[in-house]
């Protein structure tokens, strides 16, 4: 069995996903770097080279079974096994003014759009790379998340924490559930799984307002690369846990 240790970075053709698959990368990870648009996905691959960076390129949508089938055969095809997964891939909906998102008033068809996304399609990928990710010695599933999805946060009234998000928000607290019960299933192997808040971070969705990306990366990757008996099933930020 090969050394080298190769990891699957959803959405990873831009903003935070492209930092973490160059993070990772720069450890001496073989990226799978996964993107809906297979073009932009090539032109990551071609930079991460550039750099020096092993990677290949997996198109994928999230919200496809089809797509995410014929990506776990690629990657199959390409390497022996998947020794982290990072499921980036995520989608805001549509915004109001100062991003507000008015439970009120919400549209159930953008409700259904982000849930697919957010939540359905971290299922889907991680489903479908379980097998390759079991024939790894410490496999590692890290789950993109946000502080938006607390709800201790979100409910305390001293607490700043942004505009009323009611579709995306959470989207983020049932993904955190999600993951609880994935690290109460995986209890007893050698998998471990846990969600990673970036914070505000200057993408598209933000804006280009917040820090830059390769900050943001920085908690996943180290989720992607926690020791044997490291945590699980918990929710972080660069400056530890967060509350449920």
């Amino acid at each position: 069995m090969s050394d080298t240790k190769t990891v699957l970075v959803t959405g990873a053709n831009k903003g935070i996903g492209y930092e973490i698959a160059a993070g990772l990368g720069a450890k001496g990870y073989r990226v799978a770097v996964g993107a809906r648009d297979n073009t932009r996905g090539e032109a990551a691959v071609a930079t991460l080279r550039a750099a020096g960076i092993d990677a290949f390129a997996v198109p994928l949508d999230v919200t496809s079974d089809r797509s995410v089938t014929e990506a776990a055969d690629l990657i199959g095809r390409h390497v022996e096994r998947l020794d982290a997964l990072v499921n980036n891939a995520g989608v805001p909906g549509e915004m109001g003014p100062g991003w507000l998102q008015d439970p009120t008033t919400l549209d159930l068809g953008n409700v259904r759009t982000i849930v697919e996304t957010n939540v359905y399609g971290v299922i889907r990928v991680t489903n479908a790379m379980l097998p390759s990710l079991r024939r790894a010695p410490s496999p590692r599933i890290v789950n993109v998340s946000s502080s938006v999805g607390s709800v201790t946060l979100q409910a305390d009234p001293a607490i700043e924490i942004g505009p009323v998000m009611a579709a995306y928000a959470p989207t983020k607290s049932y993904l955190n559930a999600v993951t609880v019960q994935y690290a109460r299933q995986f209890t007893g192997t050698n998998i471990l799984i846990n969600a990673a808040c970036p914070g505000l971070v200057a993408t598209d969705f933000t804006g280009l307002h917040g820090r830059p990306p390769r900050d943001g990366a920085a908690i996943a990757i180290h989720l992607a690369t926690l020791p044997d008996g490291g945590p699980t099933g918990s929710f972080f930020n660069d400056a530890g846990a967060i509350p449920w």
